[in-house]
């Protein structure tokens, strides 16, 4: 991904449906809260600072969980920038380890299933509850806890904000360690491009909660959104940030609406606009496509283009083995023996076929005059796959003695 694609990316690194698949947020009918829900009151609980947390999993789940929400809230404040004074109450989020124990939970309140997490939106803050399955989704949960975060201080905002933002951080997660790990979800941008001078005009997804929203509304907004912050125009990004400042907490979504819109128009020319989205997603690419940018660039034996394509496509996917592995094998035929074993092994790290890698870095050890290395990596491949290694590494293996 080029420079200028990086904007969000300092905002993760401080912090240290897609689409139509998600579940929505759900304004929660009024009445009294069941027994059943108020069951939550019995789990392990923790409080911090913007959070408390109801853990089935216990005192440490909870923490933990507290840890993560407090992560997520820097990130998505870092750019909103909400006055955290505006907050009347402590987030509620409600984690639970059983799935039957959390459809009993959302059953209860709407009288429905969720699938993994839901937002529950009440007129009284304190009721509003965040409530998770934590074995669900994380994209899921994801999406939830922004809407969350958003409708805490803005209980009725803009559809495209609630619903672009909310696809963009959805893939705002955690490492095992507890690190934060972000990879921005793409998983529109094909449909995206498809639409070619068929895109929707800013006005149109701006304008949805009065004009109504259509059919291809939740990417259309997600485009919005990555186009406003990742475009690398400064004036749109400031008009966007601007336009959150004049946002107003009591207002509903249709006065919210008209202020950026009002905002938007006075700043941006919407002909310029319209080609400037143009060309952002013309040049933004899939993963699968700069993989296959990459490789066809390598066999047609133009090195630099391949190199340049798989290190955009590692920064997409860093968890995915194919770019690795091409790395290392360009890297071994320029005798950069250090370089090939490097990549070959992060190769195998994320999930490279083995006896393939094992067999790609004992060939590279080998070149690299490391025979003893050589022959045990060998090995392994011919352990792991006898019938496509097996006499490849005896002959190597005899040649080398």
């Amino acid at each position: 991904m080029c420079t200028r694609l990086k904007v969000f990316a300092f905002l993760l690194l401080a912090a240290v449906s897609a689409g139509r698949g998600f579940t929505q947020s759900t304004d929660a009918p009024g009445g009294s809260v069941s027994d059943a829900g108020s069951l939550y009151t019995t789990l392990p609980q923790t409080r911090s600072r913007h959070y408390e947390i109801y853990a089935e999993g216990g005192g440490e789940a909870a923490e933990k969980l507290a840890r993560e929400m407090e992560t997520r809230f820097e990130v998505y404040n870092r750019l909103f920038r909400f006055e955290e004074s505006a907050l009347s109450s402590s987030l509620r989020v409600i984690a639970f380890e059983s799935a039957g124990a959390f459809d009993n939970y959302v059953s209860a309140q709407l009288g429905r299933k969720r699938d993994g997490a839901v937002y529950l939106h009440y007129q009284r803050p304190e009721r509003r509850e965040l409530v998770l399955l934590r074995s669900g989704p994380e994209r899921v949960t994801a999406h939830q806890a922004f809407v969350q975060f958003l409708r805490a201080f803005l209980p009725n905002p803009p559809s495209w904000i609630r619903d672009g933002f909310a696809v963009y951080f959805s893939t705002l997660g955690f490492t095992e360690a507890g690190n934060i790990n972000y990879e921005e979800n793409l998983a529109w941008l094909d449909t995206v491009k498809a639409w070619g001078r068929e895109t929707p005009e800013m006005d149109s997804v701006l304008m949805a909660d009065i004009r109504g929203d259509f059919e291809n509304f939740i990417p259309a907004a997600w485009a919005l959104v990555s186009f406003l912050l990742n475009s690398g125009n400064i004036d749109y990004q400031r008009t966007l940030f601007e336009s959150f400042l004049l946002l107003k907490p009591e207002a509903g979504a249709v006065e919210n609406s008209r202020i950026i819109q009002e905002r938007m128009n006075a700043w941006i020319n919407s002909a310029a606009f319209a080609q400037d989205y143009r060309s952002y997603f013309e040049l933004r690419k899939t993963f699968a496509e700069l993989v296959d940018m990459g490789r066809a660039s390598y066999y047609a034996g133009d090195a630099a283009m391949a190199e340049m394509y798989f290190l955009q496509a590692i920064e997409l996917k860093p968890d995915h083995y194919a770019p690795y592995y091409y790395l290392g094998v360009m890297a071994y035929e320029r005798r950069n023996w250090d370089l090939a074993e490097f990549y070959y092994e992060a190769a195998l790290d994320n999930g490279s076929d083995q006896p393939l890698s094992f067999y790609a870095l004992g060939i590279n050890a080998l070149s690299a005059g490391r025979n003893a290395d050589a022959r045990v990596l060998l090995n392994r491949a011919a352990e792991a796959d006898p019938e496509r290694y097996g006499d490849k590494v005896r002959e190597l293996l005899q040649q080398a003695q």
